[in-house]
Parts: structure tokens; C-alpha cells; sequence
């Protein structure tokens, strides 16, 4: 008997995050429209990650909030889970942690905090998730690792939730299988970086989604991991530029975009059965976007189902 597939599920990431009363608003908004999860960033340069989630969660009933992600390379994993756990229980257990490597490397050389190599970077990654995880779920982590070294009885602080749920983003081979470790939501970006941390768009395609998929599934070894894109572009009407009109913007093939879900255009519909032949392929159910009244027709289409 065939599984039947999980439920779309769709998040906005972004919104007026430095004033109270707009973030009130948006975060209601959002609510209403049928998004899920509502997700900040955490950059140099920007608002704290952490702080306008708890405005946004107080205006609204439901909503979830998340950074989308915390950049690893500037936290210390035990301050980091005493905020989300903090976090967690003053929104009623409604926090999501994303989680990413880190990657830009201007932003550490702006406040004179080196940033570690790729290699030691993920490894670095993989202790602190570990603790993390350790905290949440007991309150207590001991590890003694290459970059970390924790020994805490009592965090003094535990997360509403029974599991609080991590999300990790990411592309290389080495992120994705610590996803299939400790992820409850995995993130597929399309997103690949240059030494300085320059993003560009090559992992667009389906051949490196699969692979990816693939890794994943091997990685997690039969735990389930809910499956997210971050999409990259959206226009949802039936004069929304084609494929063939951001081929240039991207530096892509117009058929390299046309099935690729990080970019989404088009009239509903077509969308619609875009995410739908993407779930099916990849198990991609979770949808994050950046224009809630832009995209909030297909949202009211496929939420739930």
C-alpha cells in the first residue's frame, strides 16, 4: 500500500521586524492568510533573530516562529538553546530553530570573529546540534569534542514542546547527512557559496535536488524528516515573468527554472501542479516563501492537502 504524502505545509520568512506595531500587524496577517510559521534571519547588519519572534507569536493565536537560520558560527550552542528554550516557553511551545553552517564571510570580518573553514565549520556544526538536541530533550549535554567541550547538569530552562523541532538548511553532501542526524525539517536552498561566502543559484536543478534527496534518505537511515524548500522567486499571476524572462537573472536555463521549486511563476494552477509533481518526486512539502499576499491563492489551494 502506497504511503499517502505529507501535508503542504507553507511559511513566510521576512517582515518589519524592527517595529512593534507593523510586526503585529504582518504577523497577523500572515496567520489569517494560512501560512504556518512565520521566520526571521540572523545576519550582521540586521535585528536580532530571536526577539521580534516573541512579538509575533503574542499578536497571534497559532503562528510559529523560527530564525531561518541561526548562523552556528556565532553561538555557543548552551546560550543558544537557553534562548530558544526561553523562547519556546513564553510562546507556548511555538518556536522552530533553523539552523544553518554559516557563510559569509564579511559579516565576521566586520566585527573581527573568524569564521572556520568548511570543514571544521560542519564539524563545529555537528557538536553543537548535538548538544542542543541533548539540552532540549534532557536539560543536560556532556560532550568533549574537537571544537566544543560541555559539561552542564541543569540548563535551568526546558522547552514547552516534548520535541522542539530543528529545521537545518543547507546544500553540501556534509550538512545534508547531519540533517539525517538531527533535522526534523530539512531544507533544500538551491543555494551554493563561494569562499567568501558569495551565494549563487547552483543547485537549481532537479538532477542535484535528487542527489540530494537521495543522500538525505540514506543519512536518516529510516527517520522521518519533513522536506522544505526556500524559494528563491515567486509571481503568481497569468502574466507572472516566465522561465524564459529570468533566465538571465539567474544565470540559468529557462528549463533549468521552469522545474525548479525554488522558483514559482505563473498562474495558479500551474503552480499548483509544480508543487504537487515536486512532492511526489522529492517528498518537498513544506514551502517557504517571502510574499504572503503575492502567493496566498496557492497557499489557500494546497494548505493541509
Amino acid at each position: 500500500m502506497t504511503a499517502s504524502p505529507p501535508p503542504f505545509r507553507f511559511a513566510i520568512q521576512g517582515g518589519p521586524f524592527g517595529d512593534p506595531a507593523a510586526l503585529a500587524e504582518h504577523a497577523r496577517r500572515v496567520e489569517a492568510l494560512g501560512y504556518d510559521e512565520l521566520y526571521s534571519a540572523d545576519h550582521i547588519g540586521g535585528v536580532d533573530p530571536f526577539a521580534p519572534l516573541l512579538a509575533a507569536a503574542l499578536a497571534t493565536d497559532r503562528l510559529r516562529v523560527g530564525p531561518l537560520v541561526i548562523n552556528n558560527e556565532l553561538h555557543h550552542p548552551v546560550l543558544l538553546a537557553r534562548t530558544a528554550a526561553t523562547i519556546d516557553r513564553l510562546t507556548g511551545g511555538r518556536l522552530v530553530l533553523g539552523m544553518g553552517t554559516g557563510y559569509q564571510q564579511s559579516e565576521h570580518d566586520a566585527i573581527g570573529s573568524p569564521i572556520r573553514p568548511p570543514g571544521p565549520r560542519v564539524d563545529r556544526f555537528a557538536e553543537s546540534l548535538a548538544i542542543l538536541r541533548s539540552l532540549f530533550d534532557s536539560g543536560s549535554a556532556g560532550h568533549a569534542g574537537e571544537h566544543l567541550d560541555v559539561h552542564l547538569d541543569d540548563l535551568g530552562v526546558r522547552p514547552v514542546q516534548d520535541r522542539l523541532p530543528v529545521l537545518i538548511g543547507g546544500h553540501g553532501r556534509r550538512v545534508v547527512g547531519v540533517a539525517g542526524r538531527f533535522a526534523d525539517i530539512y531544507q533544500f536552498t538551491g543555494l551554493t557559496h563561494a569562499a567568501d561566502g558569495t551565494v549563487a543559484p547552483g543547485g537549481f536543478g532537479m538532477d542535484d535536488l535528487r542527489r540530494r534527496a537521495a543522500w538525505l534518505s540514506d543519512a536518516a537511515a529510516g527517520r522521518r524528516i519533513e522536506r522544505s524548500a526556500l524559494v528563491q522567486f515567486t509571481a503568481v499571476a497569468d502574466r507572472a515573468p516566465s522561465p524564459d524572462d529570468l533566465a538571465d537573472r539567474f544565470g540559468l536555463a529557462a528549463d533549468t527554472l521552469a522545474e525548479s521549486p525554488f522558483v514559482l511563476t505563473g498562474p495558479v494552477e500551474q503552480i499548483v501542479d509544480q508543487l504537487e509533481r515536486t512532492r511526489e518526486e522529492l517528498g518537498i512539502s513544506h514551502i517557504v516563501v517571502r510574499d504572503p499576499d503575492g502567493f496566498a491563492p496557492v497557499v489557500d489551494r494546497l494548505r493541509g492537502r
